[in-house]
């Protein structure tokens, strides 16, 4: 499908590597919580929402792969959580606890001004644009809701949040599975053609596609390079320009 073919009731939004580059993930925000989230543990060790968290951490899989590689049984307390936190976040797994975590540890690091979300330039403009003309735009990201809302709210280019009008992260489901796009699609009370999924990874293209979605594929700067099967399969954008005129069905 011709890009000037492309319409839509609901831009649907990936994060990294789409609206924002893979290198703040990687560069900034990942070497931020892992340096805080001892602090932020302790501070918090004793509220209902972190003991959840703890909870639900040791609950994971890799929980018990962790431990087992220790030299003694662990003491449940902020530096063993913490420790265990940063071994997921080196193994780049997305999972929902610590997604949760991390979100709250970059919250604050929002409030004090220590970090500033990345966006690319074109991404306020096409937000912009598309919003003045009636369409709604919707974030589908491994990171959390919270955490989603942080960069987009404190990012700079500004204040973006008010251009949102819905997130989901991976409590809808994993973002290579074709359910996942179709729990998105009902939730937003539109027909899955008439959403719009914009991201940087084929394997969430063929998923989205699978449930009935147009999807474009991002060629940003500094993301992996696309396999001639998913530029002939997708169209290919190096940016957002291309989409600034995108129309309603």
């Amino acid at each position: 499908m011709a890009l000037t073919d492309l319409s839509a009731k609901v831009v649907l939004v990936d994060i990294e590597g789409t609206t924002t580059s893979i290198s703040f993930v990687h560069d900034v925000l990942f070497p931020y919580a892992s340096a805080n989230a001892e602090q932020y543990l302790l501070e918090t060790w004793e509220t209902d929402n972190t003991k959840l968290i703890v909870e639900e951490l040791q609950q994971l899989p890799q929980y018990e792969e962790y431990t087992s590689s220790l030299d003694e049984q662990p003491t449940i307390d902020a530096k063993h959580i913490a420790d265990f936190s940063r071994y997921l976040i080196e193994k780049d797994l997305k999972v929902t606890p610590l997604k949760t975590l991390q979100g709250l540890i970059w919250d604050k690091g929002y409030a004090s001004g220590e970090l500033k979300g990345h966006v690319y330039e074109d991404v306020a403009v096409a937000f912009r644009a598309w919003t003045e003309t009636g369409l709604r735009i919707a974030v589908y990201s491994s990171g959390s809701v919270a955490a989603q809302k942080l960069i987009f709210q404190h990012s700079i280019a500004g204040d973006l949040l008010p251009h949102l009008s819905a997130h989901f992260d991976t409590r809808v489901g994993h973002k290579m599975q074709t359910e996942s796009y179709t729990s998105i699609a009902e939730s937003l009370e539109v027909e899955p053609q008439h959403v719009l999924f914009l991201t940087d990874a084929p394997e969430e293209a063929i998923a989205a596609r699978a449930a009935g979605m147009q999807t474009v594929l991002l060629a940003r700067p500094g993301n992996a390079p696309l396999a001639e099967e998913h530029t002939s399969a997708f169209p290919v954008i190096a940016n957002f320009v291309a989409l600034q005129s995108l129309k309603q069905p």
